[in-house]
């Protein structure tokens, strides 16, 4: 008895230094830009690509699944450990050091065309990336962290995502009033356009509504889109003084990589499922059915455990560490950095993806989140081939 509860013990501390690879992730990129730069080989401006779309995925398929959930004693003890809070605060000035350095070695090389596209996507990576410890920083109460998480968020100018998601994705979610919630059979490029204008306008909706009930203006230093935006322009502002105003380029590129890796974890996350409307025109309580959840050991380690939605939609202000794995809540089949590059091909995506709609709703494809361009082909369609 003694033997097994040491083992147990060890189990939980290694798990517990395991959420170190959160950060790691981006001072692993200050070390592959520090490398390209030094060396001269543009091949490291790559590197952080292929550990992220080759390591990963390999790592989950040899890491297997992990739906244990903490106790409610060890939930109370997580809870308190600083050590959890400290990893997601570290993200912090290491992303802000990867956008600098980025934008330096951008402004001060001479590089190939193919050279700033790796160096671009993998600073756009980790902002990518830092959406998800802004995702987590955000729904604290905490003055100190909310200012984090718009921090976060400056490099990727998107800092209307604090307010859109909060008290817009949150309310909304799974429903069509949600402009991140996809629907079955809409491809994520014209998803992509659909959440970045419709996410834009709600959370500037969100704020003068908010900002009216106050008494105040929706140009009143209260709103909080204005705050990470004025973050972004402060940085930018500075790193063009710094470096020159053609280094703008450098950064619009690795900013909207992050944006597009933002929004295709939303893609996948809620692909598909309704919400059902009740009779006096409310939607029903979020539920586990309403997520897309992965347990893939390695990924959920990298992000936060941001694969356990479905839970994180129920207990908005649970923390990361403490997410919960339900029974019945609908299954990926792969990590959500294995989907990404699914997501990206539409054909591949849907021959993956709708036959799982199809079942979660047991053939019954009137009750799912259907784009209603395609509603009358969906409903035409056969599914058993795919399964």
């Amino acid at each position: 008895m003694t033997t097994q509860i040491t083992m147990v013990q060890s189990h939980k501390n290694l798990r517990r230094l395991l959420w170190l690879l959160s950060p790691l992730v981006p001072l692993t990129a200050l070390f592959y830009l520090w490398a390209g730069h030094h060396s001269g080989h543009g091949i490291w401006y790559w590197a952080l690509l292929i550990a992220i779309y080759v390591v990963v995925p390999l790592g989950d398929w040899l890491g297997g699944l992990d739906t244990s959930n903490p106790r409610a004693g060890e939930m109370e003890r997580m809870d308190r450990d600083a050590f959890y809070r400290i990893i997601v605060y570290a993200f912090v000035p290491i992303q802000i050091a990867v956008v600098v350095l980025g934008a330096w070695i951008y402004a001060s090389t001479p590089l190939a065309a193919w050279e700033v596209a790796g160096m671009a996507l993998s600073v756009g990576t980790v902002n990518g990336l830092a959406f998800i410890a802004a995702h987590d920083l955000l729904h604290k109460k905490q003055p100190v962290e909310r200012w984090l998480a718009k921090l976060v968020l400056a490099p990727t100018v998107y800092g209307h995502f604090f307010a859109e998601h909060v008290r817009g994705h949150h309310k909304n979610v799974a429903t069509p009033g949600d402009p991140t919630s996809s629907m079955m059979g809409e491809t994520f490029w014209s998803y992509l356009l659909r959440a970045i204008v419709s996410g834009v306008a709600s959370a500037w909706r969100i704020e003068r509504e908010r900002l009216a009930r106050e008494g105040r203006s929706v140009w009143s230093w209260s709103n909080e889109n204005l705050h990470s935006w004025a973050m972004t322009a402060v940085m930018f502002a500075a790193l063009s003084a710094w470096l020159g105003p053609g280094v703008l380029v450098f950064l619009m590129l690795q900013a909207f990589y992050g944006i597009v890796l933002l929004e295709v974890t939303n893609y996948i996350e809620h692909y598909g499922l309704l919400r059902k409307k009740l009779a006096d025109g409310s939607y029903e309580r979020c539920s586990p059915a309403h997520a897309w959840v992965s347990n893939h050991v390695v990924c959920t380690l990298f992000l936060y455990q941001l694969q356990r939605h479905a839970d994180h939609h129920i207990h908005p202000s649970r923390s990361y560490q403490t997410l919960h794995h339900h029974e019945g809540t609908p299954q990926l089949p792969a990590s959500y950095v294995t989907l990404m590059l699914v997501a990206y091909l539409p054909p591949l995506w849907f021959r993956l993806m709708d036959h799982r709609v199809f079942q979660h709703y047991r053939g019954d494809l009137t009750v799912a989140h259907l784009d209603p361009r395609k509603r009358n082909a969906l409903l035409a369609r056969s599914y058993g081939d795919e399964a």
